[in-house]
């Protein structure tokens, strides 16, 4: 297989993914990088280079260390009580111990028991990076190429306003272009329906009827489904876009002034209150109609038929008082109005003007309140404001764009500059805290709220943009939708140039690289179901923590003492399914494997990506272990064994050791690995069905094993597990010490005696299922967990089971202890955890849930759940109905036991359903499973099977393979860190397809 290392920059993948980003616990308090300043950092690094008393230098010659570098100078290391001393004379003696332990803890990853300068300026370094990284807001995600329309029926006219109609679905768009054009658009912006505003009815001539005026606005009428348009002929046309249709329904003209903005506002909570028409004009003030029932209509209806819009003179406004209602404040502005806007929750009109004296002014309905008035030179041109924010963005001919608060006039927050031409539009976009600003030159620039900096900056090419030449626009290009937004609806711009439209598509909220977080503020939900798929989980029994691995690349901390989460890392492979976990020797780093072939490693006290291991191939990496002396291996669809050097590793790359005699060893992809210290070997299983034991003194194979099939058809394998205890133990070491999982057999191997096979059964409660997970409780091994693709988990008691030689290919089920259905869904990882001396179960499912339980099947409670628990308090446990299967039932499962399970309907599909099988080898072993069930031993038979199973294989296969804060002391701490791999760019395309076969009624 090709790997990654023939190319140029075998690092394309990481350079190409999502940042990554950290959530921390508040509890955590303060890390060590937010106290420690450039003085503090020049003491330490004063105390670290003071010389050692010959005491410590005799003990260190004692053990038989040389204490030199490479440099040949003397590097000194402290120990904790001499670190803390160090600290309380630098930072303070008021510093508080668990702080300090903390930070030794996370300089120290190794569990050296020292720590030393060099340590300690690669761990500032490499929290001072990230924070500078995450300090940098990131722009919302636009289209590098935007969709663009032409708007053919405009006759070359400019689109005044672009309005999004979204009920009823599904969502299209309403185009209204300066000569009275009205053009319908689908949401990929094909033209749906045109429709021109009426003329003058006076006019002799019928056929000659057209509008010859130009229009200044246009505004949905969403709860009426209307779209009312405003003419320099000062009168309002009212068109009804309903779903069926659209037609001019109501003409109302004779306006004292023209009409130049509006505004609609309804009650969506409450339909049946009034709703309101704002329309500035010409001469600065505002018209207000209130439609008083606007279920029943708008306008009182006519007495006699008429042909085409019903027509009303403003003046004879009086005869629909019924059903309308108007009010005139004039004198606003002494200058036209080009923008009205309505808060309803403090009852305000908000209108803008190139006034210098009455720039923007925000004004009460009632009058009875002094209006805020903001003055500045040119005056506004457009504005927004955003009520949760309090805050107005202003722009206008200066080119400035302005941020403002709700309550101060007299001077902006921030003044915004870049643009070479007048500002036409402004928008807030509040998922992201940004402001999207868009010039007369075509130019839409983003900014960010809380640092006022531009962070991008787009230059829209419309096919009518002519060289030296400005192009035209109407008085309202700009359409930002953003969140509510209908079913299926991503966010998104619509910028209108002359008679082009361009769509650009933006992401609700920011894709990573948001640096150290906390939990403050963030909504949560009950427990963690609700979240994306699980792929893998593991208990750290050092820190007394559970981490999750989920399939959209997230990675979890869990408390297990009460569920509540203390870290989280977002996009940890990018955007790539993280398949794996593995701890090192000294539980103090992760290590996570993922889809695309990385693999990282993290500090679990922090969220610190330490270093990013060389890939071998862009293919699934399926399974990690690391070896008591830090060394990681690593398993997948390269087919081959890497090894990585985490222990010696000081760059933030580190590259593979292809030095294992693994090429052409195992012909299909390998899904499993597992190793035993006590036997010096490690296992790997493939697709197969192949077992290939290695022994880590040659890095060599020494075993195949390989459970005999009928039909030739052999499935994979799926799990391994050795049993320690019986590794350890010289007279059970040559018996059953490893277990493997194929088909949902579970088969008990020895890799030392002369006899290999020592017996298997079929585990799961239905037929053609399969074991995905073991776990045991080691080191006793005194039972055996499984669980299923059903989600059912079984517990076995494994004291005196595979102590013997089994010729027959299948032999009695071991006792089975206890058996319940933990996940509605695929168990992914069951692990045997002790706790306070007692016994629990750990279980993660492809569902989005994971669980922890007592041994006896008693629910402690979800991870993530909004009620925590205290471990040493079974009153605490979460308790409801648990379909459980007691040891003796011959019948049905029964509803017995009280745990937490909820159910999900979570459609991600099982990421350990990986194979190359196809649908006519699915179909054959299915029927030979068939038959070996209907042919066990009478134990197995105790349990009743249904009585028309059904096989699904689903499987996977590829088809080709602050800002500144931090700069200063990132300065500092650069010239004494370790060196870093700064490899070059190349861009690799990755494509992974997925199959799904079912096979069913055999």
């Amino acid at each position: 297989m090709n790997t990654l290392r023939n190319k140029k920059n075998p690092w394309v993948l990481y350079e190409t993914e999502v940042p990554h980003s950290r959530i921390c616990d508040p509890a955590c308090g303060v890390s060590a990088a937010e106290k420690l300043t450039p003085e503090h950092l020049q003491l330490l690094r004063n105390a670290f280079n003071r010389p050692k008393d010959r005491a410590q230098i005799h003990e260190n010659m004692s053990k038989g260390r040389s204490g030199r570098n490479r440099g040949g100078n003397e590097e000194r290391g402290m120990k904790f009580e001499e670190f803390r001393e160090v600290l309380r004379s630098v930072v303070g003696p008021d510093v508080e111990d668990t702080w300090v332990e903390r930070f030794f803890s996370e300089v120290d990853i190794s569990c050296s028991g020292q720590v030393k300068w060099q340590q300690l300026c690669s761990y500032l370094l490499l929290e001072y990076t990230e924070r500078e990284r995450a300090s940098i807001p990131r722009a919302a995600p636009l289209d590098s190429q935007p969709q663009i329309r032409h708007c053919s029926h405009n006759k070359r006219e400019p689109t005044v306003r672009m309005v999004a109609v979204s009920h009823p679905p599904p969502l299209r768009y309403i185009s209204v272009s300066k000569g009275g054009q009205i053009t319908v658009w689908n949401s990929s912006l094909h033209i749906l329906k045109t429709l021109g505003l009426a003329g003058d009815p006076t006019e002799q001539v019928a056929n000659t009827r057209r509008f010859r005026g130009w229009t200044t606005d246009a505004v949905y009428m969403g709860n009426v489904h209307k779209v009312a348009i405003a003419t320099d002929c000062r009168d309002l046309h009212f068109v009804n876009v309903a779903m069926g249709s659209v037609f001019e329904d109501v003409h109302l003209f004779g306006f004292r002034s023209v009409p130049s903005a509006l505004c609609y506002w309804h009650d969506v909570q409450c339909p049946e209150r009034p709703s309101l028409l704002l329309l500035g004009d010409e001469k600065g003030g505002v018209h207000l109609m209130w439609f008083l029932n606007p279920s029943k209509g708008l306008f009182k209806n006519p007495s006699k038929a008429e042909n085409g819009p019903q027509r009303i003179f403003f003046p004879d406004l009086g005869e629909h008082s019924n059903m309308v209602s108007y009010h005139h404040i004039p004198n606003i502005h002494q200058e036209p109005i080009n923008r009205v806007m309505f808060e309803p929750s403090a009852n305000v009109i908000m209108t803008s003007s190139e006034s210098d004296t009455t720039s923007v002014v925000f004004i009460n309905v009632t009058l009875k309140q002094e209006p805020y008035v903001w003055s500045f030179k040119q005056g506004a041109k457009c504005f927004d404001y955003n009520a949760s924010l309090q805050l107005m963005v202003t722009g206008g001919c200066d080119r400035a764009v302005r941020l403002w608060t709700r309550f101060v006039t007299t001077r902006p927050i921030a003044t915004l500059l870049g643009h070479c031409t007048t500002v036409l539009d402004v928008a807030i976009y509040q998922p992201v805290g940004q402001i999207f600003s868009y010039s007369r030159d075509a130019e839409l620039r983003v900014w960010d709220i809380s640092s006022h900096h531009c962070l991008k900056t787009i230059c829209l090419q419309f096919p009518c943009q002519q060289p030296g030449r400005i192009p035209e626009h109407g008085n309202f290009p700009f359409l930002l939708l953003s969140p509510p937004l209908p079913e299926h609806t991503q966010s998104h711009i619509v910028v209108g140039c002359k008679d082009y439209l361009a769509l650009l598509n933006l992401a609700e909220t920011r894709r990573g690289g948001d640096g150290w977080l906390t939990d403050e503020g963030k909504e949560t939900g009950p427990n963690i179901q609700s979240g994306p798929a699980l792929s893998c989980a593991l208990y750290n029994s050092a820190l007394r923590q559970v981490a999750t691995g989920h399939a959209d690349s997230s990675v979890s901390l869990w408390d297990v003492e009460s569920g509540r989460r203390r870290l989280q890392i977002l996009n940890a492979h990018g955007e790539d399914e993280l398949t794996c976990m593995a701890l090192d020797s000294s539980h103090r780093r992760l290590i996570t494997g993922a889809r695309n072939g990385t693999i990282k490693v993290w500090n679990l006290l922090n969220g610190l990506n330490l270093h990013k291991l060389e890939p071998v191939t862009n293919s699934e990496v399926t399974g990690l272990t690391c070896l008591h002396d830090n060394q990681l291996l690593a398993v997948g669809w390269s087919q081959r064994v890497a090894q990585y050097d985490i222990a010696a590793a000081k760059d933030l790359y580190v590259r593979a050791d292809l030095s294992w005699k693994s090429s052409g060893v195992h012909k299909s992809d390998i899904l499993a690995v597992c190793q035993c210290s006590a036997l010096g070997v490690v296992a790997t299983a493939s697709h197969d069905g192949e077992v290939v034991i290695w022994r880590l003194e040659t890095q060599g194979p020494v075993l195949h094993l390989q459970r005999p099939t009928q039909r030739g058809v052999v499935p994979p394998v799926d799990s391994l597990f050795f049993l320690q205890h019986r590794a350890v133990n010289r007279k059970l070491r040559n018996r059953g010490v490893l277990v493997s999982s194929q088909d949902g057999f579970l088969c008990f191997w020895s890799i030392t005696g002369q006899m290999h096979t020592y017996g298997q059964f079929y585990a799961p409660e239905q037929p053609g299922e399969r074991v995905l997970s073991l776990s045991s409780d080691q080191p006793k091994n005194t039972i055996l967990v499984s669980g299923d693709t059903t989600g059912w988990l079984q517990i076995w008691d494994i004291c005196h089971y595979a102590l013997d030689v089994q010729h027959e290919p299948d032999c009695e089920r071991p006792p089975l202890l206890q058996c319940w259905k933990a996940h509605e869904r695929a168990l992914v990882s069951v692990e045997v955890l002790e706790v306070a001396d007692r016994l629990f179960v750990l279980t993660a499912s492809a569902d989005g849930s994971a669980g922890l339980w007592t041994k006896d099947g008693d629910h402690v409670g979800s991870f993530g759940q909004e009620v925590m628990w205290t471990i040493t308090e079974p009153a605490t446990y979460q308790r409801m109905h648990l379909q459980k299967k007691l040891p003796g039932d011959t019948g049905e499962t029964t509803e017995s036991v009280e745990t937490g399970l909820s159910k999900t309907k979570s459609q991600v599909p099982s990421p350990t359903n990986r194979g190359q099988t196809s649908e006519e080898e699915c179909c054959s072993e299915g029927n030979h499973l068939l038959q070996t069930a209907s042919s066990a031993s009478p134990a197995e038979n105790d349990h009743e099977q249904p009585q028309q199973p059904m096989v699904t294989c689903k499987h996977t296969q590829s088809a080709a393979d602050e800002n500144t804060c931090y700069s200063h002391l990132t300065c500092f701490l650069s010239v004494h860190a370790y060196p870093s791999v700064q490899p070059s760019c190349v861009c690799v395309c990755v494509c992974v397809c997925v199959c799904q076969h079912l096979c069913e009624d055999f």
